[in-house]
Parts: C-alpha cells; sequence; structure tokens
C-alpha cells in the first residue's frame, strides 16, 4: 500500500536530513519515520500512520 503523507517544512526538513526517503520520496523505514513527526504531522496523518503500523481502529 502507498499513501501521501502531508508534512510540516520541520519534519519534511528532518526527513530529508536523516535521508529516510530515496529520490521518489518512498520511505523504506516507516518507523523511524514516525518517530521524526511532529505531534501535529503525526494527527494530521492518523488513518495512513495507522494503517502503516497495522493498527485495528
Amino acid at each position: 500500500m502507498r499513501g501521501v503523507m502531508m508534512l510540516c517544512e520541520t519534519c519534511y526538513r528532518d526527513v530529508l536530513d536523516e535521508k529516510l526517503v530515496d529520490d521518489r520520496h518512498y520511505v523504506e523505514d516507516h518507523e523511524s519515520l514516525f518517530d521524526i513527526l511532529c505531534p501535529g504531522c503525526e494527527d494530521i496523518n492518523r488513518p495512513l500512520v495507522d494503517d502503516m503500523l497495522g493498527s485495528s481502529e
């Protein structure tokens, strides 16, 4: 499954700085991505985060 995440400027910059995405912005290690998201980005992306983590909510 693929999804599109909305990120604030700070989280986007952190994702690039940590090299969590490839040249197509695909994330291989989503757990590392979730570790750096701010609470606002986590809330905005809650359905996608829950789906990727396998939450049954």
